[in-house]
């Protein structure tokens, strides 16, 4: 089972990038129905979050337990569903389509295209941000989209099969639709956050260990991207946020964070990195980055799937 989860992992990622990003993807309408749920169930309490969240998420991981059992006596089946599912739940192809086009648009001096489609994939308040601002903007959204749309869920496949990029990739969705730094969602989002933080615990790790491994792939800097991340996010107020970020500026050899203002107010958020203000070619390197991240982190949760077979087959041995 472990050599047919590796392989349909590796498979998923190779998928992503082959297939794209085409209208339809379960992710998409996942996230549509969390948000016509929260609208149904929300009150300004812990509690019905709590339930928003076990519902949800746990639905999805009980969909993935059902696949998973649907093909268990079955390898290529097994290799299949893991293949569709991580190719299901990845967000990379989307990442890098959308930050492509908005290197393209800062390049040519789009600006008010680059705000619209900054602002559908952040959450922040694009209106008056000028070519560096966006191009910050785009470069801390990139990098923390990698973390959370492609290794994330990978990690939590090489572990748990199906039901962990099922469960992981909700947990992640719906963190972004609730977040408890927007009024509203402080008390309603606060078990979500809290499950999120524990779900990306590891892989935020990984993803800034990975970003220092592969900065060098795209001309970047291996030791400032290990130094920023481990020097700049010690004050971070996320036990997650800020860490791919910070590993993404070093990388680059620009400065990011700082000053970030959202419908709800303006965070004053630590500054991270030591370099130059980004700008479109920062925006078009950090793709690059984020596509060299989603190889690395397929192959280790390919490696990771197989280690972890072998480790239950000895424990099975010795009972």
């Amino acid at each position: 089972m472990s050599a047919a989860r590796a392989i349909g992992l590796v498979l998923g990622v190779i998928a992503d990038g082959a297939i794209g990003d085409p209208r339809g993807r379960p992710v998409t309408g996942f996230t549509r129905a969390a948000r016509a749920v929260e609208r149904r169930l929300y009150a300004d309490h812990p509690l019905p979050g709590a339930g928003y969240t076990a519902g949800l998420a746990g639905g999805a991981v009980l969909l993935g337990v059902l696949a998973e059992r649907a093909g268990r006596r079955h390898p290529l089946a097994q290799v299949a569903g893991t293949a569709v599912a991580t190719w299901a739940v990845l967000g990379g192809a989307r990442l890098a389509t959308e930050g492509t086009e908005l290197a393209r648009e800062l390049e040519s001096g789009e600006l008010d295209a680059a705000r619209r489609r900054l602002a559908t994939l952040d959450d922040r308040c694009t209106d008056g941000l000028d070519v560096n601002e966006l191009s910050r903007a785009a470069v801390e959204t990139v990098a923390g989209n990698t973390a959370n749309a492609v290794v994330t869920p990978l990690l939590w496949g090489a572990a748990g099969g199906v039901p962990g990029l099922f469960g992981a990739r909700a947990v992640t969705v719906l963190s972004g639709i609730v977040a408890p730094r927007i009024p509203r969602y402080q008390s309603f989002g606060w078990v979500t956050a809290r499950v999120a933080d524990l779900v990306n615990l590891l892989p935020t790790r990984a993803a800034a260990a990975l970003t220092v491994t592969g900065a060098p792939v795209v001309g970047g800097s291996a030791g400032r991207a290990w130094q920023a991340w481990r020097r700049d996010t010690v004050v971070h107020p996320s036990p997650n946020a800020g860490r791919v970020e910070a590993a993404f500026a070093g990388a680059l050899e620009v400065r990011l964070g700082g000053r970030t203002v959202y419908p709800h107010g303006v965070e004053e958020l630590p500054v991270l990195g030591d370099g130059r203000n980004p700008d479109a070619g920062h925006v078009t390197r950090a793709v690059e980055l984020s596509r060299v991240i989603g190889w690395l982190a397929g192959a280790s949760s390919a490696t990771l799937a197989v280690l972890l077979g072998l480790r239950r087959r000895r424990r099975s041995r010795r009972q």
